[in-house]
């Protein structure tokens, strides 16, 4: 079969390095891909938001199957325009990706059908959210409510900072129209975990739990970013826990989509907050995560593509979804200045023996030589039997890659380990 994945990250390459796997894959593409992808797919340089040029390149190559990834051609329906071309997707339709593509639907989604989140107020009026501030607790979270490369959260400690935030996203326009309706809500306290998901609007199979790192500098340090290392599973969520998202999380959840008419097919995520109260929802996204994607696949035993033709088809629960029981490191190698200002063009120089545990997110190929071209550039990931085994190999290998003006947090997956002990 032809294959073809949208996207262009450091998620994309570890996705594509699993279906690779699939014997009944002939041809697999990437759309625009990088000059890391590129020697695990046939890269063709298509935006992922050129919904015509995609489609055209589908019915062109006679594709097969499509797996949409980013966050904004499912929020603008390219698996819609797919499938009516007869092409089958993973990924959700637009109607079901508005979870992830508006904060305030979910918001409401969650408050409709009683699935545990932090209380929240919505604003379209910036006097009116700067008003709100005056009276309301801090720390608080200013969302906007549209989709903001991962960024559109803030945190804020002080009055001052609540009212900068809401200023840069309804008055400066920092993240364009997402910040036109803001969320603010209260501040949860306790472990974050991720937690990706398979459904098929019937079925839905969580996957490894994950611990993200998104501040820039050690010790969550700095300013937020897309992540700067993973770490799986994540020791907060407990046999307990996963058993109590199943009942009053996962599958309200899916449960609610299918009651809005938005039944939810893809790769499910869910951030979450277990809090003294137990665990809720931070956010939903309508794809795989960032970097947790790449520690997470990598534990996948079963063929992931048998599991996504199984999404599409609505049969889910015949396929048995496993994974190892080992565990998984992902340690981010960035452009100094990311998530701000940075340079491009250093030549990557990568080991042989370590091409196979390196996801490329920000890299492209200049004169047959890969270079970085983005602020995250790479992951270095391991695999191990105990997490301690998993970080150490993580950095051994991030130690090895080398081009110029990188740096990488020193701390990914320290608070799991100490959790573990």
């Amino acid at each position: 079969m032809k294959v073809m994945v949208i996207g262009s990250g450091g998620r994309e390459h570890a996705v594509i390095r699993a279906l690779k796997k699939s014997p009944e894959i002939d041809e697999l593409y990437a759309l625009p891909g990088n000059g890391g992808i590129a020697a695990d797919a046939q890269c063709a340089a298509i935006s992922a938001m050129d919904l015509d040029s995609v489609c055209q390149f589908a019915e062109d190559h006679r594709i097969d199957y499509a797996v949409v990834t980013p966050d904004d051609p499912l929020a603008a329906g390219l698996v819609d325009r797919l499938e009516a071309l007869g092409i089958p997707c993973f990924g959700p339709c637009r109607d079901a990706a508005i979870i992830e593509a508006s904060k305030v639907f979910s918001k409401e989604l969650m408050k409709k059908y009683g699935i545990p989140t932090a209380r929240y107020e919505v604003f379209t009026d910036a006097q009116a959210a700067l008003d709100y501030l005056r009276t309301a607790p801090m720390p608080s979270v200013i969302k906007a409510d549209g989709l903001a490369l991962g960024k559109g959260v803030i945190i804020a400690n002080t009055l001052a900072e609540a009212e900068d935030a809401v200023r840069s996203m309804m008055l400066d326009h920092q993240f364009g129209k997402s910040g036109d309706r803001i969320v603010i809500e209260e501040f949860l306290e306790g472990p974050e975990v991720s937690v990706l998901s398979f459904t098929d609007g019937k079925t839905i199979v969580p996957m490894v739990s994950s611990m993200d790192h998104k501040r820039a500098g050690d010790g969550d340090t700095g300013l937020n970013t897309g992540g700067m290392g993973v770490i799986a599973p994540n020791p907060f969520y407990t046999e307990d826990v996963a058993k109590t998202c199943m009942e009053t999380i996962f599958l309200p959840t899916m449960h609610a989509m299918n009651a809005e008419g938005r039944t939810f097919r893809g790769c499910l995520y869910f951030g979450l907050m277990i809090t003294k109260d137990g665990p809720k929802v931070i956010e939903y996204n309508c794809r795989f995560g960032d970097p947790e994607t790449q520690v997470v696949l990598p534990l996948l035993e079963t063929d992931l593509f048998t599991i996504m033709r199984a999404v599409t088809d609505g049969c889910l629960a015949n396929v048995p979804v496993r994974f190892s029981s080992n565990a998984a490191c992902c340690v981010v190698l960035a452009s100094r200045g990311y998530p701000q200002h940075y340079e491009k063009g250093f030549p990557i120089s990568i080991p042989e023996d370590c091409l196979s545990s390196v996801y490329v997110a920000g890299g492209t190929l200049k004169n047959g030589q890969l270079v970085t071209s983005g602020g995250r550039v790479l992951g270095a990931v391991a695999t191990a039997p105990t997490l301690q085994e998993a970080v150490t190999q993580a950095y051994a290998i991030a130690d090895r890659i080398h081009f110029e003006n990188s740096y990488c947090r020193r701390d990914i997956g320290r608070r799991a380990l100490q959790a573990l002990k």
